[in-house]
C-alpha cells in the first residue's frame, strides 16, 4: 500500500555554522515542515531533508581563532541546529552534513563526471572574492569602495588556481527550460529577475580553491577543494544516496518537488544548480521557491545593527505552536515579513488563546456539565447546523486548494474564519438556555449541539496539525479519540465522522494568555513628528521590469553650475558622468545656489533623450526628490565614483 503513495521531496536551504540560527532560519524550516506535514496529511510518502554548510575559509579562519579544528568547530554549532529544530518540532527525515561521507562520495563522483565531459577545466583566477557569502565578483559589479555587492562587506583581492565550470554553455538551453517551465522558479518576480540576470551574460564559475584546505578534495587534483556551490548544492542529491547499491532513495525520491530557499540565494538554487544538473544529464528539481526577508521592527535583520532574534527565549516562554503560527500566518510566503513583539503576543493571544482556546474549553466543558461527557451524534439539522456543517467541508477545500498553492497564510485564514463562526454558534444556540429547558426538543437540540462542536473541533484538529503540531493531538485527546497520528485530510472531508459515545476528556488549557510587553517610548528627540499627508500625490501606474531595465541612472559630479538667464527656475549643470562631460538643465535654482553645487555627486539618469530649452541643449535629468511643502533634495551619493551605475 505504502508503495503505491505518490512521493513529495522538499528541502530547506542548508544553513551555513558560523554562528546560531535566528528567527529567519526558523521562519524558513517551519514553512517547509508545515508543508511536509500537510504533504502527509495529504497522503504522500514524504521526504523532507534540512542540513548544514559546513566547508569554505570563513569556518576554517573561525576554527582557527578558536584553537580547534573545522570540524570540531561546525559540530557545536550543528548541534545547535539538531537542537533548535527539536524545539520546534521540525519532521525532517534527515538532515545532511557537508562533512558526511555519503555526501563527499557524490561531490567527487559528479565533479568528475562534469570534467570528463570537459565542462570543467583549469585555468587562473584572479579577481575580487567576499569571504562572508562565499562569491567572486568582477571589478563591474563591485559596490563602492570594493565592497560586496550582496552583503556590503569589504572584498578581497585572489589570485589563485582554480577550477572553472562552464556556466555560460548553458545559457540557451536554461532559458528554454525556463519558457516551458513558467513555474520552475517562484514567486514570478524572482523569475523575471533571474530571466533578466541570465540574459546578461553569464561568466564561467570558479568551482576550486588552493587557497585553504577546508573542503572536499578535488580527486584528480587533490592540491583543490571543491568550492562551496558545487559542494553545497549537491547536498539535495547526495542525501539520498544515489551511489549506494541500487540507489533506491534516489531513484524515488528524485527529482524534488521543491527546494525553499530565502530569496537572497535564489541565483544560486535557479541557475547555477540547473545548470550543473544539465552538465550531469540530470533531472532538474521540479520548483524553487524564494520566501522573503525577515524584518524585525521595520529593519532588516542584521548583526552589526544588533537586531537578530533568537529563537529559543521565544520557545521557550512562548512556546513553539506560538512560534511556528505567528510566522506562518502573518507572512505572505515569497514577501517580507515583520515581527515585532506586542504584535507576536497580541496575535497568538486573541487567534490561539482565545479564538481557538476558548472554543475548546467551552465545548469540552459543556459536554462535561450537560452530558456527563458524553457526545451524542444527533441525525436532525436546523438551518444553522446545516450552515456550520456545510462550511466545514468548505473549508476544508480551501484550506486544501490554499495549501497546494504554497499560501500558507491563506489556509490559516480559512480555518480560524471557520472558529470564529463556531464561536458564535455557541452565542446562537445558547446551549446554557437550551439547558434549563424541560422540554425533549430543546435536549435533543442541546444534544444536536455539542455534536456539531465537538465534530467542528474533529475537522479543526486534522487542518491546523500541519501549522501547530503541539497542540492539535491535545484537541484530539480532549475530545477523548485516539489514534490522531493516522488521521488524514481525508477524514476531514467528511461531516459526521465522530463516533456517537465518544467520552471528552477535559484538559488544561492548551494556550495561555500572555501579557503584551511594553513598547518602549520614543523620547523627545526620537519621536517622530506627525505629518499631514493628504497632500501626497497618488502612486502612478505600474511599470514593468523591462520598462525600468530601460533606465540608465549613473552617479555624476557637477563639474560647473550657473543660472540661466531670463530664466527664474533653471540651473545649467556640466556634469562629468566617468566617460564624458553632459549640459543639463534642472528648475531648481530656487533651492540652490550655483556655487554651492560644483562639487556634489548626483544621481542622473542619463538616457532621457536631449531637449532644447531656453535655446539650450539639455541632455538628461538629476534626480531630486520634493515633497508636498515645496521643499526640495538633489539625491547625494558621495562616496561613488563619477559613472557609477544606480541599481
Amino acid at each position: 500500500m505504502g508503495d503505491t503513495k505518490k512521493t513529495y521531496y522538499i528541502t530547506t536551504p542548508i544553513y551555513y555554522p558560523s554562528a546560531k540560527l535566528h528567527i529567519g532560519h526558523t521562519y524558513c524550516t517551519s514553512v517547509a515542515d508545515t508543508i511536509a506535514r500537510f504533504k502527509r496529511l495529504a497522503g504522500y510518502d514524504v521526504r523532507f531533508l534540512t542540513g548544514s554548510d559546513e566547508h569554505g575559509q570563513k569556518i576554517q579562519r573561525a576554527a582557527a581563532a578558536e584553537g580547534i579544528t573545522p570540524l570540531e568547530y561546525t559540530t557545536n554549532i550543528v548541534n545547535g541546529f539538531k537542537a533548535l529544530w527539536e524545539k520546534m518540532h521540525i519532521s525532517n527525515d534527515d538532515f545532511i552534513r557537508t562533512t558526511d561521507e555519503r555526501h563527499e562520495k557524490v561531490v567527487q563522483e559528479l565533479f568528475t563526471k562534469a570534467y570528463e565531459k570537459g565542462d570543467i577545466y583549469k585555468a587562473e583566477y584572479e579577481g575580487w572574492y567576499c569571504t562572508p557569502d562565499e562569491t567572486f565578483w568582477t571589478e563591474q559589479k563591485l559596490g563602492p569602495n570594493h565592497t560586496c555587492p550582496d552583503c556590503g562587506r569589504p572584498v578581497e583581492r585572489v589570485k589563485e588556481e582554480s577550477y572553472f565550470f562552464k556556466l555560460g554553455k548553458y545559457t540557451d538551453q536554461w532559458l528554454k527550460f525556463i519558457e516551458e517551465n513558467p513555474d520552475f522558479i517562484q514567486p514570478e518576480s524572482r523569475r523575471n529577475e533571474m530571466i533578466q540576470f541570465v540574459k546578461q551574460g553569464l561568466e564561467d564559475l570558479a568551482v576550486s580553491r588552493t587557497s585553504f584546505d577546508w573542503g572536499i578534495k578535488v580527486p584528480f587534483d587533490p592540491k583543490h577543494v571543491v568550492y562551496v556551490w558545487f559542494d553545497a548544492l549537491v547536498n539535495y542529491i547526495s542525501a539520498l544516496s544515489p551511489f549506494d547499491g541500487d540507489g533506491e532513495l534516489y531513484k524515488k525520491y528524485w527529482p524534488a518537488d521543491l527546494h525553499l530557499v530565502g530569496k537572497e540565494i535564489v541565483r544560486f538554487h535557479t541557475i547555477i544548480w540547473p545548470m550543473m544538473l544539465m552538465s550531469l544529464e540530470l533531472p532538474l528539481p521540479k520548483k524553487v521557491f524564494g520566501h522573503g526577508w525577515m524584518i524585525v521592527d521595520g529593519t532588516k535583520m542584521s548583526k552589526s545593527l544588533g537586531n537578530v532574534i533568537d529563537p529559543i527565549p521565544l520557545i521557550d516562554t512562548y512556546g513553539a505552536d506560538s512560534l511556528r503560527y505567528y510566522l506562518l500566518s502573518e507572512i505572505t510566503l515569497g514577501n517580507d515579513g515583520n515581527f515585532t513583539l506586542p504584535n507576536f503576543v497580541t496575535k497568538i493571544n486573541a487567534d490561539l488563546s482565545n479564538d481557538l482556546g476558548n472554543l475548546l474549553n467551552r465545548t469540552i466543558a459543556m459536554i462535561e456539565k450537560y452530558h456527563g461527557g458524553v457526545i451524542t451524534k444527533c441525525d436532525d439539522m436546523d438551518d444553522l447546523d446545516r450552515d456550520v456543517s456545510a462550511l466545514a467541508v468548505q473549508t476544508v477545500k480551501d484550506f486544501e486548494a490554499s495549501m497546494e498553492n504554497m499560501e500558507l497564510n491563506k489556509a490559516i485564514k480559512s480555518v480560524w474564519a471557520f472558529i470564529g463562526r463556531m464561536n458564535k454558534y455557541i452565542d446562537e444556540t445558547m446551549p446554557w438556555v437550551l439547558a434549563k429547558s424541560e422540554d425533549a426538543n430543546d435536549k435533543a437540540r442541546l444534544q444536536s449541539t455539542m455534536y456539531h462542536l465537538a465534530e467542528a473541533l474533529r475537522i479543526i484538529a486534522i487542518l491546523v496539525s500541519p501549522v501547530i503540531p503541539v497542540g492539535a493531538p491535545k484537541i484530539w485527546d480532549q475530545l477523548g479519540l485516539v489514534g490522531f497520528g493516522e488521521a488524514t485530510l481525508e477524514d476531514a472531508k467528511t461531516w459526521g465522522a465522530l463516533p456517537t459515545g465518544t467520552k471528552v476528556v477535559k484538559g488544561e488549557p492548551i494556550y495561555p494568555r500572555f501579557e503584551i510587553p511594553e513598547m518602549v517610548e520614543a523620547t523627545p528627540a526620537e519621536a517622530k513628528e506627525a505629518v499631514d499627508t493628504s497632500n501626497i500625490p497618488p502612486l502612478k501606474e505600474n511599470i514593468t521590469y523591462d520598462d525600468f531595465e530601460k533606465l540608465d541612472l549613473r552617479v555624476a559630479k557637477v563639474v560647473s553650475c550657473e543660472k540661466v538667464p531670463k530664466s527664474k527656475k533653471l540651473l545649467k549643470f556640466v556634469l562629468d558622468i566617468g566617460i564624458e562631460e553632459r549640459t543639463v538643465l534642472s528648475g531648481i535654482s530656487q533651492y540652490y545656489e550655483p556655487e554651492a553645487m560644483v562639487g556634489k555627486k548626483v544621481i542622473y539618469l542619463s538616457n532621457l533623450a536631449p531637449k532644447k530649452m531656453m535655446g539650450i541643449e539639455s541632455y538628461g535629468m538629476i534626480l531630486s526628490a520634493s515633497d508636498w511643502e515645496e521643499h526640495l533634495e538633489v539625491t547625494n551619493i558621495e562616496s561613488l565614483p563619477a559613472g557609477s551605475v544606480v541599481k
